[in-house]
């Protein structure tokens, strides 16, 4: 066999291995991306307390949250991703009150916390 063939054959199987890592690691993210990112039922929601200063400045919007649910529907951690920094707090306080129904382990749900200036 001489070198041009050689170096062929090794980048060819170098790149088949490559590609076969890659496609392994695809389906191993379809596996566990729906063990993080669930859909649970809400058993009990607590509305937000809407902050004074907010409500007088009638500031509103929308506070996207992501929580953390354990296995038995408890939020054991709660963290604001988007919306009025204002709004924040209250809404991480409020969804840490909630309860989902219980499931077969930790999940993460993405929850709108909708507050309305009247």
């Amino acid at each position: 066999m001489n070198i041009a063939k050689f170096r062929q054959s090794a980048f060819a199987a170098g790149f088949q291995h490559t590609a076969l890592l890659f496609l392994i690691a695809v389906a191993c993210l379809l596996l566990v991306l729906p063990a993080h990112a669930d859909d649970r039922r809400v058993e009990k929601r607590v509305p937000p307390v809407y902050p004074e200063i907010a409500k007088r400045m009638r500031i509103s919007g929308v506070v996207h949250v992501e929580a953390t649910v354990a296995a038995d529907g408890n939020v054991t951690a709660a963290k604001a991703t988007t919306g009025n920094k204002m709004l924040s707090l209250a809404a991480e306080d409020a969804v840490k009150r909630w309860k989902f129904v219980p499931g077969d382990g930790q999940s993460t749900v993405g929850i709108d916390v909708n507050f309305e200036a009247n």
